[in-house]
């Protein structure tokens, strides 16, 4: 049965909320070279309670908002999260076609299209706790949100080389919920899924584990990834600490697409980025898997690439390359900067996850989460 697809493009933006709109512009402007080409003014601000900074780097787009009034949409977001993603907004085609095909899939709805300037936009509510998706019709690729103000020469050179969003990945305590409702609504198709248990490699560790599927639009290759943690040790699972910390369920990473992550890498942490950690064994095992994947076209030095810790998965001389950044309460020791991060990928004809990698970032946060930096034997979990 062929399913009316919905017209989505790509992902035009996220909009994410904070507590400390100043810290944000350092991050993004300042850490993450990104342009700020939009801000609100008094009159937004009064109108609606909140002050908003919109930040760009090619194709990675994103609005931060910090609440100016505890009763606004955004003050609300933070009494019960932490700073985070709020909305989700997709380039469409044509919004009222989308807006129509959503209302017939019995979609709910928050508002109904408004349009200024050629600018067009809808929200619509979701399963993923106060995380809203939003459709967006507008004349131009530059074109934002027509009731922020343009900065000129607001600085960002994008040094890193970033180019879109690849990917968002949420966490759940119930992935089908959220899987169902992207195919069911949105039109998605299931592209790709992995579940595994720590505790599988090694019988004596008490561990974790987790069920993950990805969701794709068929049209524009845009694609969500979805996690819920498994028993045993439901509870212990890294996504259930991620739904508490994050006030219930949300978006845990964006990951940020660039064409020199060799380069983009070093930059980052000379700005003073940091990231997840890889152990030593990661690398001492990845030539052999290398050749069990059938990828003997890997371009990149093994030594450099352990000196960054990026890490490297494919199948058949296709291959990617990803870095997780420190979560956000990490990197400013403040649970309120919450949980979120981001990753840095390059894919080199390799379209999928990376089983291998998905699990070495599974088992760096939960050794980060524990305290446990370090490991001095070989890990064998890390391999799938």
């Amino acid at each position: 049965m062929t399913i009316e697809n919905l017209g989505i493009q790509r992902i035009d933006h996220v909009d994410f909320v904070v507590h400390d709109l100043e810290r944000s512009r350092a991050f993004y402007g300042d850490k993450m070279d990104m342009a700020l080409t939009a801000r609100s003014d008094a009159a937004f601000e009064e109108e609606s309670g909140e002050a908003a900074l919109f930040f760009e780097a090619a194709r990675c787009r994103l609005r931060v908002t910090a609440p100016t009034e505890k009763d606004s949409h955004a003050g609300k977001f933070l009494r019960s999260h932490p700073d985070g993603i709020r909305t989700v907004a997709f380039r469409v085609k044509d919004v009222e076609h989308a807006y129509k095909v959503l209302d017939a899939r019995n979609g709910n709805l928050i508002d109904e299209p408004w349009e200024r300037d050629g600018y067009k936009q809808f929200h619509l509510a979701s399963p993923l706790g106060d995380v809203e998706y939003a459709f967006v019709e507008k004349t131009g690729d530059d074109q934002v949100d027509p009731r922020l103000t343009p900065v000129v020469g607001g600085n960002g050179g994008n040094k890193h080389a970033f180019t879109h969003m690849d990917h968002i990945t949420s966490n759940t305590r119930d992935l089908h919920s959220l899987v169902n409702w992207y195919r069911d609504v949105l039109g998605f198709e299931h592209f790709w899924d992995i579940r595994f248990h720590t505790q599988d490699a090694n019988p004596e560790h008490v561990g974790s584990g987790l069920n993950s599927i990805v969701m794709r639009d068929p049209k524009s290759n845009v694609k969500f990834a979805t996690n819920e943690p498994l028993s045993p040790n439901f509870y212990g699972s890294q996504i259930q600490k991620f739904v508490e910390d994050n006030g219930g369920p949300g978006v845990q990473h964006v990951a940020l697409s660039t064409g020199q992550i060799m380069d983009t890498v070093p930059q980052m942490h000379e700005a003073g980025l940091k990231f997840l950690d890889t152990p030593a064994a990661y690398y001492e095992m990845l030539p052999e898997r290398m050749a069990e994947r059938a990828v003997t076209n890997l371009k990149e030095d093994l030594e450099e690439l352990q000196r960054n810790k990026i890490l490297v998965d494919g199948r058949d001389d296709r291959y990617l390359l990803q870095i997780f950044m420190q979560e956000a309460s990490l990197l400013y020791n403040e649970a309120a900067a919450g949980p979120f991060f981001y990753e840095v990928i390059q894919r080199h004809g390799e379209q999928g996850f990376g089983e291998g990698n998905f699990r070495a970032l599974f088992e760096s946060i939960e050794r980060q989460q524990t305290g446990e930096t370090t490991r001095t034997v070989e890990d064998p979990q890390l391999i799938d």
